[in-house]
C-alpha cells in the first residue's frame, strides 16, 4: 500500500472539502489513489465534485487590458513568491502591460511573449529587471486573449481573479455576468458543451450511491437523473443559479434582460499549484494512527 502523506491528505481535503480524518481513512482504503479516494469519498460521505480553483497556492496577480471601444481584450497570469510582492506596483504594471501585449500583438505562446517589447526592452529582459528589484522569483504563468463578438464586460476581484466575458445587452447585465464567473467559477458555457466522459463518470458516482440508499429501482433512476441534470446545471454557466437571484438561472436572467452570453474567460491565482503547508503536515502527523 503507498505511504497516505500529508500532502495528500491536504490535496483530498481541499478537493472535498471533508475532514481530515475522512480523507486520511479514505486514502487508506484505496491504496493512496487520490483519483479513487475522493470517488469513495463522494459515494460515502456525499462530497461534491471537487473544483480545481479551489486548489490556489501559488501567490500573484491577474493582470488585465480590455481596449477603449471593448470589443479586444486579454488576462495575464503573473506568480510571484510572496503576497507582499503581488502588491508591488511596478508589479501589478508589469502584469497589466503584458495583458496590453496579449491583447494587441497576439503572442502564440509564453516563449513568444517573452520577445515582445514592453517599455523599450523586450518582457524577458523586464521580467528579470524585475526579480533582480524585487528579490523573488517571477513567472509569467499562462494567458488567455478574448476577442468579442459582441463586447467585453470585465471584473476583477483584488488582482486574484480576472473575468472578461462576451455579450450584448445592457452594460450593468455585462457587469452583473462577470460578477457571477467570478464567483461561480463555471468550467462550460453550455450543458451540451460538458464532454461525455466527465457526465458518465458523474453518473457512475450517482448511481453507487443511489443504490445505497435502499430505495427501489425506478426512484434510483429518478435520482441519478436528477442528480446529472443538477451536476450539468452547476458546472455550466447558463445552468448556474444566478449569483444575484438564485431562484433564476443565468439563462433565464439574460434573456429577461434581453442580452447574450458570447464566451468569456477568467484566471484565478494560483489555480491548481500546490505549495507546501509545513504547520498543515505536522498537524496531520500529530493524528491518531
Amino acid at each position: 500500500m503507498a505511504e497516505v502523506t500529508a500532502a495528500m491528505v491536504k490535496e483530498l481535503r481541499e478537493m472535498t472539502g471533508l475532514g481530515m480524518m475522512e480523507c486520511k481513512k479514505a486514502l487508506q482504503e484505496t491504496g493512496g489513489d487520490i483519483g479513487k479516494a475522493e470517488e469513495f469519498l463522494r459515494i460515502r460521505s456525499g462530497a461534491k465534485a471537487s473544483k480545481a480553483a479551489a486548489r490556489v497556492a501559488a501567490e500573484g496577480v491577474v493582470g488585465m487590458y480590455v481596449s477603449p471601444d471593448a470589443k479586444l481584450g486579454a488576462l495575464v497570469e503573473v506568480n510571484c513568491e510572496t503576497d507582499f510582492v503581488a502588491r508591488n506596483q511596478d508589479f501589478l504594471a508589469f502584469a497589466n502591460g503584458l495583458a496590453r501585449i496579449v491583447a494587441e500583438d497576439n503572442p502564440t505562446d509564453a516563449e513568444n511573449l517573452a520577445g515582445r517589447s514592453i517599455d523599450g526592452t523586450t518582457v524577458e529582459a523586464r521580467r528579470q529587471a524585475l526579480v533582480q528589484k524585487i528579490g523573488e522569483n517571477i513567472s509569467i504563468r499562462r494567458f488567455s486573449r478574448l476577442a468579442a463578438t459582441g463586447k467585453l464586460a470585465s471584473y476583477l476581484h483584488g488582482a486574484k481573479i480576472g473575468v472578461l466575458v462576451d455579450f450584448e445587452g445592457p452594460e450593468e447585465t455585462g457587469k452583473d455576468l462577470a460578477m457571477h464567473i467570478a464567483f461561480a467559477k463555471p468550467k462550460y458555457m453550455r450543458k451540451d458543451e460538458v464532454p461525455a466522459e466527465a457526465a458518465a463518470k458523474e453518473r457512475e458516482i450517482l448511481s453507487a450511491r443511489a443504490a445505497e440508499s435502499g430505495k427501489p429501482p425506478e426512484i434510483v433512476a429518478k435520482m441519478v437523473e436528477g442528480g446529472i441534470n443538477k451536476f450539468l446545471g452547476e458546472i455550466s454557466l447558463l445552468g448556474q443559479p444566478f449569483v444575484k437571484d438564485d431562484k433564476q438561472t443565468v439563462e433565464k436572467m439574460l434573456a429577461s434582460k434581453k442580452a447574450k452570453a458570447h464566451g468569456y474567460a477568467f484566471f484565478v491565482v494560483g489555480e491548481g499549484i500546490e505549495k507546501k503547508s509545513m504547520d498543515f503536515a505536522a498537524e496531520v502527523a500529530g493524528l491518531a494512527r
